[in-house]
This record gives C-alpha cells, structure tokens and sequence, in this order.
C-alpha cells in the first residue's frame, strides 16, 4: 500500500462524493408532469401508480379497520380511497 501524500498512514483514501442524494432525486420526481388516465383501471389515474411522495399518518386501529372496511366495500384500495378523498379536499382548485 502506498501513502496519499498528506493522509494518515493505514488509512485508503476516500472516494469522491456521489453528484446527487438519490432521497433528493426521489423527491424532485413530484414535479413530472401529470399522466394520463389508466386505460384497463377504471377511475384510477395513472399519477396514483406513480408514487411520488409517501404519507403517513397515525390513526386509531377502530379508524383503520373502519377505512379498511369501507375500501372493501366499495371496490378499491385503501390508498386508493384516500387519495381521492385527499384530491377532493386539497386539489388544485382548493382553497
């Protein structure tokens, strides 16, 4: 093993820096443009299967089990349910 001028011995040098934090690439995805409807998933639009930011929430295990119960019932995913209901509230057109 050879020496880096000016570097403790025993120690390898370090690498240089990766160009971009991949968390801060994985955010940034939020600014694709929007997609168009999902032709074989009726009402689901093709931005819910693209996952570009993660929610979390803590609620009650009654609450969930309610929520649950009503996406079962009405044919859909819990996600799914919620982020319809989180467009109606806080949509662009909003206040």
């Amino acid at each position: 093993m050879t020496a880096t001028p000016g570097a403790p011995l025993g120690r390898a040098p370090i690498g240089r820096k990766p160009s971009s934090d991949p968390a801060s690439v994985w955010v940034r995805k939020a600014d694709l443009p929007e997609l168009p409807e999902l032709p074989d998933v009726p009402d689901v639009p093709a931005k819910a299967s693209v996952y570009t930011a993660r929610l979390t929430i803590d609620v009650t295990p009654a609450l969930r089990g309610r929520i649950k119960v009503t996406a079962f019932q009405r044919g859909v995913t819990a996600a799914d349910m919620l982020r319809a209901l989180l467009e109606r509230e806080f949509g662009e057109g909003a206040p």
